[in-house]
């Protein structure tokens, strides 16, 4: 699922670097070492991957005097070549971050002009391994439909497609969900359509069916600061 970049923040040393408009992401490589030998088959160079490189992160802004925890403690830092821990945070609806640490390797602030403002901008050279996280939420505990011959396969916290038998001629269904940890939403979706939010155990508002084709009821489980998990459950009805 895509989410827009606005919101993303970046720390240096906990503190939020203030007034940036672009903070560009960790690109990784890995150093290719050649070991093409006069024994290589057919002639074709052979590679061991060698050394991880995570480049540098680079920040644009405009500058704020008055930023002294965030852009003026990376000046000092950079003068004093402190390397400082680092968090890149996404969106709150990803609960993804990048943490890490790292060197200030080249900072500006500047330049003056008569009709735009004063840029800021930065790059910190990444030392030693970030890391990668995706807070999510726990997921959906259990699940009945109040006329379902079936469930394939049968419902597992982790595995997040359904196909749901329905019983003859069945016009609607009545969903009630049950997550596993208290204080998350629940959202059902028909269709791609009306969408409705229950309370854990609680059931649903009955969810029209296509006794003529697939209905899909989407179960959505989403916590504020942590990535949503999403349950899709195709419902056929069966013939009369």
């Amino acid at each position: 699922m895509s989410k827009l970049g606005f919101g993303t923040t970046f720390t240096w040393d906990g503190e939020v670097v203030a007034k940036l408009t672009a903070i560009n992401g960790i690109e990784t490589t890995i150093d290719m070492v050649d070991v093409t030998t006069h024994q290589s088959t057919g002639g074709y160079k052979e590679y061991l991957p060698g050394l991880i490189d995570t480049g540098e992160i680079a920040l644009e802004g405009n500058f704020d005097y008055q930023d002294t925890a965030g852009q003026h403690a990376m000046l000092t830092d950079m003068n004093a070549r402190e390397s400082k821990t680092f968090t890149i945070t996404f969106p709150t609806a990803t609960g993804a971050t990048w943490t890490g640490t790292g060197y200030i390797s080249k900072l500006k602030i500047g330049d003056g002009t008569i009709d735009g403002a004063i840029p800021f901008s930065a790059a910190i050279k990444i030392t030693g391994k970030p890391t990668f996280a995706v807070a999510t939420v726990t997921g959906m505990s259990a699940i009945s439909f109040d006329n379902d011959v079936l469930i394939m396969p049968s419902f597992a916290i982790g595995t997040f497609e359904y196909v749901v038998t329905i019983q003859n001629g069945q016009t609607a269904t009545v969903v009630t969900p049950v997550d596993s940890t208290s204080g998350e939403v629940i959202t059902i979706t028909t269709d791609g359509g009306s969408s409705q939010v229950v309370a854990t155990g609680e059931a649903s508002t009955p969810c029209t069916l296509d006794v003529d084709d697939i209905t899909e009821i989407v179960v959505t489980i989403s916590a504020t600061g942590k990535a949503s998990k999403v349950y899709t459950f195709h419902c056929a009805v069966l013939a009369p």
